[in-house]
């Protein structure tokens, strides 16, 4: 039986900064992008514990398990959120614009009077309504022949940058005086709704909720001859914002390997040094080989998992997990002090997009005190030693299972 969840108060960076200290051991943190699931209608059973995984069977074991909350039970978070919180940020606190981490994720040195949006390329019918919210996933170079074509709206008093990122998605970048960034989102989310108005937040935004909206309009007659991307949606509008970093607060010597540009932004906008990667946990695992020396804590992120779980291919999603399984033993290999494997949210397949679901959590080290989980699955996490607790108390599991936290008070 799990333990009785006791309410924590949790610490604040200021404390952490003066109990972290600095010790020879790694700190290993593979997130599985949207790991958790849902049962499915006939056998009964999620992804993860449709899988095939004796490797992450194995960590089990050897680990603390539970589950976690990204944000707040019953609350489903976006990517960006469910990272921070793992990486010891209030995401309610900070959060941060999706615009902002993808156009970091793709080295655009954001400036203080430039505004970010996400794109995606989407298809809508003729009566307006989207049939799919990624444009069937187009190919990148697609993408990018698209934003070459966009680039030419011109709205006045504002500059305008349509930069390609990966297959249907992009970023919008407007420079000019008086912008803001309080915008509400086109993107409803969802295929079978209309991409909505972009709405001023406050009174402020008004101007910049028009250049908008005249983009979208502008996009969209450019696009009607296309068969899939026929139409832009756009959400997280954003500056770049000025939160304290891991270095700061931890005094890691923190690297991420991640293949999308949205996480490596993300990283970069917490003070880790973006590592190469390549496109396959395969390769991802043989640049941490490469790198181990050089840091202490090391952020890699597995997208496939949550990529499967949006397409709504319930078999694909547990294929995503079986790869990574296979790949472990060479992360295996390294035997870093601190390994912890989460999700920053659940993405069940049957229901193709981000939920509030808890997710399956583990931490191994020598010092941990390893529980009776054996199957690293959400029924048997649930059962394990940590309960279900908020991510935001993973840091400072992983930093004390490091030996990187003195004591606290007398």
């Amino acid at each position: 039986m799990p333990q009785s969840k006791i309410t924590n108060i949790m610490i604040e960076f200021e404390h952490i900064k003066k109990l972290s200290r600095t010790s020879p051991s790694k700190i290993v943190l593979l997130i599985m992008d949207g790991l958790g699931g849902l049962p499915h209608t006939k056998t009964g059973k999620t992804e993860l514990e449709s899988a095939k995984k004796p490797n992450l069977n194995r960590i089990a074991r050897d680990s603390l398990c539970g589950l976690t909350d990204p944000v707040s039970p019953g609350i489903t978070p976006g990517s960006a959120p469910g990272h921070l919180a793992i990486f010891g940020y209030d995401p309610v606190k900070y959060n941060i614009g999706r615009g902002v981490v993808e156009a970091l994720g793709i080295d655009w040195d954001l400036k203080p009077d430039e505004i970010a949006a996400r794109g995606n390329f989407c298809t809508v019918d003729d009566k307006g309504i989207i049939t799919d919210r990624r444009a069937r996933r187009i190919p990148t170079a697609k993408n990018t022949e698209l934003c070459r074509a966009l680039n030419k709206i011109a709205i006045n008093g504002v500059e305008i940058s349509m930069l390609p990122v990966k297959e249907h998605r992009f970023v919008l970048i407007l420079h000019g005086e008086a912008l803001s960034p309080d915008l509400a989102d086109s993107d409803p989310q969802q295929a079978g709704l209309a991409p909505r108005k972009i709405e001023a937040l406050s009174p402020q935004a008004q101007r910049t909720a028009e250049i908008a909206n005249e983009f979208v309009s502008q996009a969209r007659k450019l696009l009607r001859v296309e068969v899939s991307a026929n139409m832009v949606l756009l959400r997280g509008f954003s500056r770049r914002p000025d939160i304290p970093l891991i270095p700061e607060i931890y005094k890691l010597k923190p690297a991420a390997i991640a293949t999308y540009p949205m996480y490596r932004g993300l990283a970069k906008l917490v003070g880790m040094q973006v590592l190469p990667g390549g496109e396959t946990i395969t390769a991802q695992l043989n640049s941490l080989h490469l790198y181990y020396a050089d840091h202490d804590f090391f952020f890699v992120h597995f997208k496939t998992t949550d990529a499967r779980g949006e397409d709504g291919d319930f078999r694909a999603k547990v294929q995503a997990i079986e790869e990574l399984d296979n790949a472990l033993p060479n992360l295996l290999n390294l035997d870093p002090e601190v390994l912890i494997i989460t999700g920053d949210h659940s993405t069940p397949a049957t229901l193709a997009q981000h939920s509030w679901h808890p997710v399956p959590f583990m931490l191994r080290s020598k010092w941990c005190r390893p529980d009776n989980v054996t199957e690293f699955s959400e029924r048997a996490c649930l059962a394990g030693g940590m309960g279900r607790f908020p991510a935001m108390e993973i840091m400072p599991l992983a930093m004390a299972n490091a030996l990187k936290l003195d004591k606290f008070g007398a």
